[in-house]
């Protein structure tokens, strides 16, 4: 075990090869985005990031400076090694000049002969980089362990020997391929690889040894549990032998040790080739250990003879709700003040969970669990506590809770709220559509210690600027905390901060506002912390906008000369088959189930990682099955019971482009057609190699003479996901509500999925003959596109009005808009259909004056109000401009 500690673990999720997440993010120039990928393989475990740009959609050697500079910024980030990988010689090298330490460059070989491999090798010798070097000669790639070793010793020489390259910076990468294939030739390749590491260590001094791990389980795809056994044993046997490090997801290692004894044995069968039948033997086996791969764990119910403090600390620590009331009883009778059973045991089991939790060693479905139990017991007590009257609840501060006006999302919300609390503050949640003046009142009235606001559509940015300057107005001397899925340090620093001269933090997610809450409240060190954070505000604030002046921007009219270019004449305009609005009143809920993409599901509750992967991953994966059995059986009855009546509206019309906007006619008889407007990327693109694009450019020209269609759609779970999710808090009973809620969005999601298919198939038909399955679906590898409203291709919230104007939505959904235009239910979805089968997701970036003018001026409105829903995307300052 000691060696696979020392294991130096590779991320490649940054690679466009290896990421269909890390390559649309590129692809739509979502840099922040991109780096929150590398941040999440550094905080995973990753030691060492392969960053990969090599794809035919992308100027890779730009998008490698842009990125690998963005790195350089990102401490926390650029602590790990990078390494550059590309098949391109400039790419590397244009890399390789914008790394500040020591690189990795992946990979040369002796394909092409020693010339090149010669010529490239001096110059990262110049780089100081260190380099991979693949067994890979001009006759192919090294399979048996013969040719393993004379490739690799034949470049270790002329690398050495004729270029002077440190051994010390060689990393012989000799070839995992996959074993149990079923065919003879392949069943030694483990083998070969393991017998390799140890001939390159005894003959190749200082040489260092990698590889990807995931190729040799790659014929039980599909079978994760094998497959984490598989790559477990092949690192026992291999880091032994003397591999140093490789492409390999550290979270979903199973320990080799915790193996089940039968799975282990029949696993070294073939990794080690022992017997002639030991891919047939696995097999037989694989489908018993297919699921989540845990033994089903038994009630345990000794701790039920503990006193009754530790049964409920132990009822508090693993969330058991079951006798929450009968040992809150137990306790009462014992104590001398029913308060002193909260002050006591309750409290004491809380701040273990608090402890817990911030060591890493309990998870959010864990942390609203034991809230559950907590609250519980709380609101047995209340009536006791009230009938006394006696004392006051030591709290570590009082924090007031709000989602701004104009938006109804709550669920992170709800999830720091309850961290809070399970650390022994007291929290206020005014709920969501909290107007400005209602937070400032409620504040003083209850002498809060601090204010936390929370949004999740782009309006809300502005509205908690607002907030920050009536606290100025107002004077107030207590810390403001922003949260929110469209939140961020840079925005806070540079847009909320400047408003409000007193503590301004951002709380990245809801593990970390107990840390943030606590320094806030403490006499040690809340100056420290203000000061130091205060003075990081403004340093990046000043290096936004420095960064802002340096951008190259196209003028919206060179930026329109470079829109995409279509052939309109050889386009077949698919018409649709069942035009203009069709409703859809009912729709079968276990249908929906079945396109869930649960990914999201486990992100609502800060469980990160790819499903159904994340279910036996090493460090979150006991917590996640739990969470996804609670899941599960909770949309049985969903489903049984009928919880949601989930509703959609669809429309199809004719439509053309007019400029950066696309004309609808909705109906025959309606002279007067419905303009839909968007926006185009303003982003310098050098030499034109790329198109600045815009929505309308995949709608046909009115110039053309072809009559084109557009579509929109609006589907929701229904009311009553916030109805049965007010019935389970009332009944204190966070946990559910919560679960409820992500449950909701997920069918709103899935609906949403599942109409565009609709649309596709039957009622406009342009993909009839489709056939995908679920995964493909989620990696949206079909014909066409749904931008909506408020995401990046299409930022501009209010353009949700003309969609609802086309579809009438509030009287075919009840689907509403909220002033700032969000959706309520909030678990809704909404956006535009578009059928060219070149359409494809972008980001509009920031964008320049002149556009926003023009812009302003096609919707009729003031400059104030385009520039207040434009806010994020702005590339200067309206006060100043």
């Amino acid at each position: 075990m000691s060696d696979i500690a020392r294991f130096i673990n590779i991320g490649e999720r940054t690679n466009v090869a290896g990421s269909i997440k890390f390559k649309n993010l590129i692809v739509d120039e979502n840099y922040d985005a991109a780096l929150e990928v590398a941040r999440q393989q550094v905080e995973n475990g990753a030691q060492i990031i392969d960053i990969n740009m090599d794809d035919a959609m992308l100027d890779a050697e730009t998008a490698m400076v842009k990125f690998v500079n963005l790195l350089a910024a990102e401490p926390d980030i650029a602590r790990v090694p990078i390494m550059i990988d590309s098949s391109k010689w400039n790419v590397i090298e244009a890399g390789l000049k914008c790394l500040q330490g020591k690189g990795i460059v992946n990979s040369i070989s002796l394909k092409e002969g020693e010339e090149p491999f010669i010529k490239q090798a001096r110059l990262l010798r110049r780089y100081g980089a260190a380099v991979v070097v693949m067994a890979f000669d001009e006759k192919g790639q090294a399979d048996t362990v013969d040719r393993k070793i004379d490739i690799c010793e034949r470049s270790y020489r002329v690398l050495v020997d004729k270029v002077g390259f440190p051994p010390e910076d060689i990393i012989f990468d000799p070839n995992i391929f996959a074993v149990a294939t079923g065919i003879e030739e392949h069943d030694n390749y483990a083998v070969d690889f393991i017998e390799a590491c140890k001939l390159i260590k005894a003959r190749l001094p200082y040489a260092k040894i990698s590889g990807g791990v995931s190729n040799v389980s790659f014929s039980f795809r599909g079978n994760n549990p094998v497959r984490e056994a598989m790559h477990s044993v092949f690192l026992y046997y291999a880091t032994q032998a003397g591999m140093d490090m490789g492409i390999v997801n550290a979270g979903q290692l199973v320990v080799y040790e915790q193996i089940p004894p039968e799975l282990r044995e029949r696993v070294e069968d073939v990794i080690l080739n022992r017997r002639s039948d030991a891919t047939d033997r696995l097999l037989e086996v694989a489908e018993k250990y297919r699921g989540t791969g845990g033994p089903e764990k038994k009630a345990d119910l000794e701790w039920r003879k503990k006193p009754v403090n530790e049964r409920l600390a132990h009822a508090l620590v693993n969330g058991i709700a079951e006798f929450v009331e009968e040992d809150t009883e137990e306790a009462r009778l014992q104590a001398d003040k029913p308060l002193h059973v909260i002050e006591g045991p309750l409290m004491d089991g809380m701040n273990v969970v608090g402890d817990l939790f911030g060591e890493g060693k309990m998870f959010l479905p864990q942390v609203v669990k034991s809230a559950r139990v907590m609250k519980k017991a709380v609101a047995y007590l209340i009536p006791y506590i009230e009938e006394e009257k006696n004392g006051v609840r030591e709290t570590n501060g009082k924090i007031l809770l709000a989602t701004v006006k104009g938006d109804v999302h709550d669920i992170g919300k709800n999830i720091v709220g309850v961290v809070l609390q399970c650390n022994n503050f007291e929290v206020l949640d005014l709920g969501v559509m909290v107007p400005t003046q209602k937070i400032i009142e409620t504040a003083k009235a209850e002498k809060v210690d601090m204010i936390g606001l929370s949004g999740l559509i782009t309006p809300s940015l502005e509205e908690m600027t607002y907030v920050a300057a009536e606290m100025e107005r107002e004077g107030l001397d207590i810390p403001l905390l922003i949260g929110g899925a469209t939140t961020s340090k840079v925005h806070t620093a540079v847009k909320i901060a400047p408003n409000y001269n007193k503590s301004v933090v951002y709380v990245i997610d809801a593990s970390r506002a107990v840390g943030v809450a606590s320094k806030l409240v403490s006499e040690t060190h809340r100056h420290q912390f203000v000061t130091d954070l205060r003075a990081e505000y403004i340093a990046m604030a000043e290096k936004h906008a420095a960064q802002q002046l340096q951008k190259k921007r196209f003028a919206i009219g060179d930026a329109r000369a470079n829109k995409v270019q279509l052939d309109w004449d050889a386009y077949d305009i698919p018409a649709p088959k069942k035009p203009g609005i069709t409703r859809f009143e009912t729709f079968d809920l276990a249908d929906l189930v079945e396109r869930f993409d649960w990914k999201p599901f486990f992100e609502t509750w800060e469980l990160h990682g790819r499903f159904p992967d994340i279910l036996s991953d090493e460090k979150v994966g006991e917590t996640a099955r739990g969470l996804f059995e609670d899941a599960k059986a909770m949309l049985k009855r969903i489903v049984d019971e009928k919880w949601f009546k989930p509703r959609a509206v669809v429309g199809i019309w004719p439509a053309n482009s007019v400029g950066d906007d696309i004309e609808v006619t909705p109906a025959p008889d309606q002279n007067e057609p419905v303009m839909v407007h968007t926006l185009r990327q303003q982003m310098f693109r050098e030499n034109n190699k790329r198109p600045n694009r815009a929505l309308a450019d995949y709608i046909a020209p009115k110039e053309s003479g072809k009559t084109d269609y557009i579509g929109a759609f609006v589907v929701t779970a229904g009311p009553q996901v916030e109805e049965i999710a007010k019935k389970f808090e009332a009944d204190h009973d966070d946990y559910n509500a919560i679960l409820v809620k992500a449950l909701g969005d997920r069918f709103a999601e899935a609906f949403a999925e599942r109409m565009h298919e609709k649309v596709r198939k039957e009622l406009w038909g342009y993909a009839a003959d489709e056939s995908l399955p679920n995964a493909e679906l989620i990696a949206e590898g079909y014909r066409g596109i749904r931008p909506a409203p408020g995401y990046p291709a299409c930022p501009e919230h209010t353009e949700k009005r003309t969609l609802w104007q086309l579809l009438d939505a509030d009287n075919n959904v009840g689907v509403k808009l909220t002033e700032s235009c969000a959706m309520t239910p909030a678990s809704s979805v909404s956006g535009f259909y578009f059928a060219h089968p070149e359409a494809k997701y972008f980001g509009l970036g920031k964008i320049e004056r002149d556009q926003v003018e023009s812009y302003a001026e096609r919707k009729g409105m003031t400059m104030a109000e385009a520039e207040r829903w434009l806010a994020p995307n702005l590339n200067y300052d309206p006060r100043r401009a």
